[in-house]
């Protein structure tokens, strides 16, 4: 993935590069401004809270995709998707790191760099040994790197994806772009991610290149004897997994069992949105490939709906009694329209996955409109209510849906100045393009109330991002224990350098702080202000941030008795009982529906409905839903039957080393997901690398899988082990924190379990007393887990916080083994040797590394563990005066 595509469900025909510049127009292109680095904050490369030690990270700016990775001459190249002037995405570029080992990595100077045509979207690199190519000659054969023209308005090419070709003759240090790029063109926005390989025949052999139609879901083959001409050979897919776009494919051959007798085929897929953890994700099916065509094994049949008694069809042309509320508007049909949509709706991407005629499809006259729709009421008679569900993942989070105010005392009169005024005439004072001159805005956010507001994107000069200044209102007297505001606009971090946010004076002194959520629709926030009873404040706007989301919008400042209740933008699926929400869900930013299944064995014998709602307008802004079923068992989601490179949140664009010694195949993944990549807290990075993984074919009950393991150059870096068991005991129910000796950020630990009578049992790692990240085993759903919802800093996005699991059987013995690197803001989790992966990062609190282990409804055991430091490889020297300090 090349950018957030929040948006591309109705900009199909857009292509990547123009969905990206609409969903991060304004994003940050540059640093912190000059002189605000808070005091005491590092600037040497490796002191940051969240470096990791022991995974690559650039020095600073953006990184996403690896690309172009290669073995030549006793040296490993990893080049990435890089933007060298910012830390979000843009200005897509090829950055570059070697290594000797796969884990000391040594940045090098820009690779690929954008121009004024195009950017350098993902690919590979090749060694072309023969010189097949003509770019070098036999003596001095070239490097060659496949990859993505993402054309730009400059060029003839504008908007279009194609594959063009680069060469080095000095070992990977410099690159040369073809002057007839591109050397294939399909006239396609979503053409992409070229992995080439050699593939030998008889006759000597010819070069075969994986690339992705993103949208389409499919992966396109092509043949080349000189790199520069090419031929379709065939196509795969759409398969399994197809609820986001398609990319950065790779296929390569395994000996399963390392039998070279029994050799199989690997296709590796990665998608977003659309994961089994939900965003970004890398799937895989094995196969066979006839150096033509690539026939996979592993492909899902269409299943069956569940057993048991239907609730809701909508197949028979009408809602079935549901009532329909639209909320009124200057359009059409309202979300839900007057019958069942027959699938996809127009300017929506396709939908799939629902059964039967009809569906409720919310996407009428797009994304805009607003509605609900309720079932009749009936009685719970079952243990579990299935039923399909797709579209935006926008959960619920209040009961509030209306944007009305709180009862209270409105402040300020709400900005609403009389025409020709400005805050200026109302005693506001301000500095630099926050002057209250400037304002209040009559332009700009969603969910304001009346026609003016403050919005710093529309202060002094041309609007924009990089207006800064700071705006103080007239003192006001606390006279309730509660302030309530509309809140829009960005965020920072707390170590971004950059202040952006509204604040709450006492005395001169700021005593609260609040900021918008990255988005432009406003939502009521607010502070708990008892303690200032009766004292004279003001409220403070100040803006130091510039780039993306480098404003604040604010409305409505009210004094009221209650907290403030955030308005839901929900666009969920929820059982009522009672008059109150009991069970919700909602989608996945896919079109694809998939089975969710509430466990309602509580409410059996109760009156309950059904309903739907859509409050939300903008990206992903509608739902979908199907087939509700009374049934005794839950339905399993389509998801979980598929094969999965990795079942956490933060293992993306993963693809293989070409020319490796010995044949083996590794394997690197981006560590992130576009769901928040550009928001995760560090700076001046953003963005690390996966630890590299070997992976290998086992035969398994369901057939060859694959298993993955950490390349063995990983352990070499361990020290000695700083604690250990090796007597089996038992774990009683609660949390049992392990030694001093085990504590630690940047470690191996080996354990095995047996779950015994608990329901869950595990181990935490990167806890401070407050909050930890518990890594466990769930007996009763039969997975492993990683659950990061108190893992520290988990509010810099509302998609961030989740509990991501995979099937794990216990082995003969009962009991469940896990691996787990701990890197300071990231846990790998390899179990029953890596036949099962989660990845995912986390963001603990400074000092955090305690280590506990735990049990829940029951005793278990602990059967062996091992916590073995591991030195850090990457900026080694900085690191060393620092790892004791944190």
């Amino acid at each position: 993935m090349k950018g957030d595509l929040s948006t591309m469900h109705t900009t199909r025909n857009l292509g990547l590069r123009a969905v990206a510049a609409v969903a991060l127009a304004g994003l940050a292109l540059g640093g912190a401004l000059a002189g605000a680095i808070p005091a005491g904050a590092s600037t040497t490369p490796g002191e940051e809270q969240y470096r990791p030690a022991v995974h690559f990270s650039p020095e600073k700016n953006w990184m996403n995709d690896p690309n172009g990775m290669v073995f030549y001459k006793g040296v490993y190249h990893l080049y990435y998707q890089h933007n060298p002037s910012g830390n979000t995405w843009g200005n897509m570029s090829w950055g570059h790191a070697t290594s000797t080992d796969l884990v000391h990595w040594k940045e090098q100077p820009l690779a690929i760099p954008t121009d004024d045509q195009q950017d350098i979207f993902s690919g590979s690199v090749v060694v072309d040994k023969n010189n097949s190519s003509g770019f070098g000659t036999a003596t001095i054969p070239p490097l060659v790197a496949i990859f993505t023209s993402a054309y730009k308005d400059a060029s003839p090419h504008r908007g279009l994806q194609a594959q063009s070709l680069a060469y080095s003759l000095d070992q990977g240090q410099t690159w040369t772009k073809y002057g007839q790029n591109p050397v294939l063109n399909r006239n396609s926005a979503n053409f992409r991610d070229p992995k080439v390989f050699w593939y030998d025949t008889p006759d000597g052999g010819y070069w075969v290149m994986t690339a992705v139609e993103a949208l389409d879901h499919k992966v396109l083959l092509y043949k080349s004897d000189n790199l520069k001409d090419w031929t379709e050979l065939s196509s795969f897919g759409p398969a399994n997994a197809t609820g986001g776009l398609w990319e950065c494919p790779d296929l390569f051959p395994l000996a399963v069992d390392g039998n070279p007798d029994n050799v199989k085929w690997v296709m590796v897929v990665n998608i977003n949105p659309g994961g089994v953890a939900g965003g970004s994700a890398g799937q895989y099916f094995v196969g066979d490939f006839d150096g033509t065509a690539f026939t996979a094994d592993t492909t899902d049949p269409v299943d069956s709906l569940p057993a048991g008694t239907p609730l809701a069809g909508f197949n028979d042309g009408s809602y079935g009694g549901w009532m329909v509320n639209n909320e009124q508007g200057n359009w059409k049909n309202g979300p839900f329209a007057d019958t069942p949509a027959q699938g996809t709706l127009a300017g929506q991407n396709q939908v799939t996955g629902y059964a039967g005629a009809g569906l409720v499809n919310s996407f009428n006259d797009g994304d805009w409109p607003l509605g609900s729709m309720n079932s009749p009421a009936f009685t719970v008679g079952s243990d579990y209510i299935n039923f399909l569900v797709g579209g935006g993942q926008h959960p619920r989070i209040s009961d509030k849906l209306d944007n009305n105010a709180p009862a209270g005392d409105l402040l300020f009169n709400g900005f609403e100045v009389p025409d020709g005024s400005t805050l200026a005439d109302a005693g506001w004072t301000g500095t630099a393009d926050l002057a209250p001159a400037f304002q209040p805005a009559t332009a700009g956010g969603d969910y304001f109330i009346g026609a003016k507001r403050i919005n710093t994107f529309e202060a002094g000069g041309a609007p924009g991002d990089g207006r800064q200044g700071t705006l103080t209102s007239p003192a006001f007297t606390v006279s309730r224990n509660f302030m309530s505001m509309l809140v829009g606009g960005g965020q920072r971090a707390a170590d971004s350098g950059e202040v952006l946010e509204a604040q709450l004076l006492i005395d001169g002194n700021v005593v609260r702080t609040l900021s918008g959520d990255n988005a432009g629709a406003l939502n009521w926030k607010g502070w708990d202000v008892s303690e200032f009873a009766g004292r004279s404040a003001q409220l403070r706007v100040v803006d130091q941030a510039a780039g993306g989301w480098g404003h604040l919008t604010l409305d409505h400042v009210m004094l009221t008795d209650q907290a403030a209740v955030p308005r839901s933008d929900e666009t969920t699926v929820n059982l009522v009982v009672d008059g109150h929400v009991v069970r919700s869900a909602t989608g996945a930013n896919s079109e694809v529906l998939d089975w969710a299944s509430w466990n309602v064995t509580e409410f059996r014998g109760r009156q309950a409905s059904i309903r739907i709602v859509d409050n939300n307008r903008f990206g992903w802004g509608h739902i979908l839903a199907d087939e509700f079923i009374a049934s005794a068992q839950p339905a399993k989601p389509r998801l979980q039957g598929y094969d999965w490179l990795d079942h956490g949140r933060d293992y993306y664009a993963s693809v293989s080393f070409s020319n490796m010694p010995q044949n083996k195949r590794v394997m690197l993944g981006w560590m992130n997901n576009w769901d928040y990549a550009n928001v995760v807290p560090t700076s001046p990075w953003r963005s690390a690398m996966s630890l590299p993984r070997e992976v290998s074919l086992i035969q398994t009950a369901d057939g060859p899988r694959l298993t993955q393991k950490a390349a063995s150059q990983v352990d070499k870096l361990a020290a000695k082990s700083s604690y250990s068991e090796k007597t089996a005991r038992s774990i009683a129910p609660g949390v049992h924190p392990l030694p001093a000796t085990a504590a630690g950020d940047v470690q191996r630990i080996d354990v095995t379990l047996a779950p015994g009578t608990a329901a869950k049992s595990g181990i935490t790692v990167l806890g401070d007393g407050t909050t930890s990240t518990e890594i466990g085993y769930d007996a009763a759903a039969g997975e492993v887990y990683v659950d990061r919802s108190n893992s520290g800093n988990t509010g810099f996005h509302p998609l961030f916080t989740s509990v991501d699991s995979a099937p794990v059987t216990v082995d003969g013995s009962g009991n469940v083994t896990l691996r787990i690197y701990v890197d300071r803001a990231s846990v790998e989790v390899f179990a029953q040797n890596g036949l099962r992966t989660i990845t995912d990062q986390v963001f603990p609190g400074a000092g955090a590394g305690q280590v506990a282990l735990f049990a829940e409804g029951g005793t278990a055991r602990v059967k062996s563990l091992t916590v073995t430091p591991l030195q850090p490889s990457m900026f080694a020297a900085a690191l060393s005066t620092v790892k004791n300090s944190r």
